[in-house]
């Protein structure tokens, strides 16, 4: 189900009890972050703030902090729904009859939609500010020891200079003054990609920066889609319509018409500038280090738009919705290339890249490691601090069976790997910045080819007549 845009999404939230309006004045500076993370952290609504201090702009953060919010900004009841739908689509194969092609027709007619279309104008571009601030949108400073406000939920639209392939990228921006921001993106994301081929031509790159719209828009910016694969299409399949573009108005690139704010400008080439600290997903602080600057040419908007924010921290918080999504819509893909995979547990608590719980059907020796040092090879997973790897029986999804298989399973001389190679540029504790070492633990039952001479214990459960007399007599037990 397709949103309008960020408006229609906001009423239907409300609609639903999930949105708690605040009409106290409360200031971008600090104070939202405060707040935001008190309700993060006790599961709470999506909060819109209508009258932020210093703007007129109402701020919408939270939106995403739940499985409910995220799996309904996707337009689905369960995002398991999207990895299943992906899951049909890699398995589709081409029928060799005339009837088995006709009865595939819906199918391959779906995919014929997704990509994005042009529209001559949108709501995006209802006010026009060649000479727009910055300071107009209530942007957040989210912890003390920032390097000042930064923000946090762009879509950053760039192309590449030679296939002129689009893409859309999340990476924070430090706001420096009313017309210049950082533009903080790692080595391995492509918006650097782009920007590295730029500086070898010697020219200014162009960006655009779109905030809001339908919020699949704000998730697919986000999705770890492999490199020069369109997000607009992606979004499309989510939201089960095409994504409406239009051009900017001082740049040449296109932006979601849906969209309530979109910051138009360029980087040069070898231009830095200090960026940061942020207070990140971590829950630390990322240290301050030299990004490319960006320079505002245009501020266009809608006539009442709104501010899109989030902040990250200790988890649990908003962003942890959205890499859960990222788990179960991802999933099949990784299953199509380890078919002996079962399941997959990206644990808030490991934010992200510090550890993955991975169960499979294990069919012979070795096989744990086998997963390990193949997941590593996989695109964003190889920054996957610890892995974890246990059997096909075992909820990798409860945490507590996962803890107590690990400490009876393994023998951690014989059971443990470690290797070196590329770490996630937040990794405050790596050897270097963005390499490092990373572990391996096998928590699987061992086989006689794995150096175990003895005989595996059989776990501990009830005889199953006995099981089924007592769930027969369960209610006049009175229990």
């Amino acid at each position: 189900m397709a949103y309008r845009d960020l408006q229609d999404f906001v009423t239907r939230l409300d609609n639903k009890g999930l949105l708690r309006r605040i009409v106290t004045p409360v200031d971008p500076v600090l104070e939202i972050a405060e707040v935001a993370d008190r309700v993060m952290k006790s599961a709470g609504p999506a909060l819109f703030f209508e009258n932020p201090v210093g703007s007129n702009i109402p701020v919408l953060i939270n939106a995403l902090g739940s499985p409910e919010r995220m799996a309904m900004a996707l337009g689905v009841g369960d995002v398991d729904e999207i990895g299943a739908e992906i899951a049909d689509l890699i398995k589709m194969e081409v029928p060799t009859t005339l009837i088995g092609k006709v009865q595939m027709l819906p199918k391959y007619g779906r995919l014929a939609t997704y990509g994005p279309t042009t529209a001559k104008s949108g709501i995006c571009q209802e006010v026009v500010e060649k000479d727009g601030s910055l300071e107009e949108l209530p942007i957040l400073h989210c912890w003390p020891g920032d390097g000042g406000r930064y923000i946090t939920l762009p879509m950053v639209f760039s192309k590449d200079p030679h296939t002129g392939i689009r893409n859309v990228g999340m990476y924070r921006m430090h706001v420096y003054d009313a017309r210049t921001t950082g533009m903080h993106w790692h080595p391995h994301k492509v918006g650097a990609r782009h920007y590295a081929a730029y500086e070898r031509l010697g020219k200014r790159m162009e960006l655009a920066v779109a905030l809001g719209g339908d919020p699949a828009l704000t998730y697919a910016a986000s999705a770890p889609l492999p490199e020069d694969f369109d997000e607009m299409i992606f979004a499309g399949f989510l939201r089960k319509k095409s994504v409406e573009m239009v051009k900017c108005k001082t740049v040449d690139i296109e932006v979601p018409a849906s969209a309530d704010i979109v910051i138009e400008g360029y980087v040069d080439p070898h231009e830095r500038r200090m960026e940061g600290p942020f207070g990140d997903h971590t829950g630390y602080y990322s240290l301050a280090d030299e990004f490319p600057i960006f320079h505002v040419t245009c501020i266009t908007h809608r006539k009442s738009p709104i501010y899109p924010a989030t902040i990250v921290g200790k988890p649990p918080m908003e962003d942890c919705f959205m890499a859960k999504a990222t788990e179960r819509i991802f999933l099949p893909l990784i299953k199509m290339q380890l078919p002996e995979l079962v399941d997959m547990n990206l644990p808030v608590e490991g934010v992200f890249h510090n550890l993955a719980v991975l169960s499979i059907n294990k069919r012979y020796p070795g096989h744990a490691r086998k997963i390990m040092h193949a997941v590593w090879g996989l695109g964003q997973m190889m920054f996957t601090k610890i892995i974890v790897v246990v059997d096909a029986d075992v909820n990798v999804q409860d945490m507590s069976e996962v803890l107590w298989r690990l400490g009876n399973n393994i023998d951690p001389l014989r059971d443990i790997e470690f290797v070196q190679g590329p770490v996630d540029i937040l990794d405050h504790a790596s050897r270097l910045s963005g390499y490092g070492s990373k572990m391996g633990i096998d928590a699987t039952k061992k086989l006689p080819g794995e150096g175990f001479t003895r005989e595996w214990p059989d776990e501990i459960t009830m005889a199953p007549e006995v099981k089924q007399k007592i769930d027969s007599m369960w209610s006049e037990l009175g229990l």
